[in-house]
């Protein structure tokens, strides 16, 4: 008989022998070429959503009714979206040190970062994660967030 612990639930995740998230990919424990966690991952959202708000409150964007929040999430989906597939990462990603990268270490491009940005919008697909704590974002386009400092 099959029971919680051979299939994993959500909290712990898929069940895994490997000793650290990344393991099975070549990714080291820690430091640069390391993927990202889960932690520094939602900062790095929160730096680029306050910026993203700062932009709009400077350019007079009125604030506190549905329209004005459908604006913002259009203007972080694209602000996503650009500087992914232009850089590689966001402001976020980079003042915390991360890039995100295709499995073979490659920068994301235009469609991976336009398609994983429309994921991250669905919020959902962030919080279903792997045993190397890669959401259905990344997993979907083949990417990794990757600490590169």
């Amino acid at each position: 008989m099959i029971d919680r612990n051979d299939v994993g639930g959500w909290l712990n995740g898929p069940p895994t022998t490997q000793n650290y998230p990344g393991e099975y990919m070549g990714r080291p424990q820690k430091g640069p070429g390391s993927l990202a966690r889960f932690g520094r991952r939602i900062l790095a959202f929160i730096v680029d959503w306050y910026l993203c708000w700062g932009i709009l409150a400077l350019i007079g964007w009125p604030q506190g009714n549905v329209a004005q929040s459908i604006t913002l999430l259009i203007f972080v989906w694209l602000y996503q979206s650009v500087c992914v597939g232009f850089m590689g990462h966001t402001l976020g990603h980079l003042l915390l040190g991360m890039q995100v990268q295709r499995l073979d270490g490659t920068p994301a491009g235009w469609a991976t970062g336009f398609i994983r940005s429309s994921l991250i919008m669905l919020v959902i697909p962030v919080f279903l994660m792997d045993a190397d704590q890669r959401g259905a974002h990344d997993r979907i386009r083949n990417t990794a967030l990757v600490r590169i400092r």
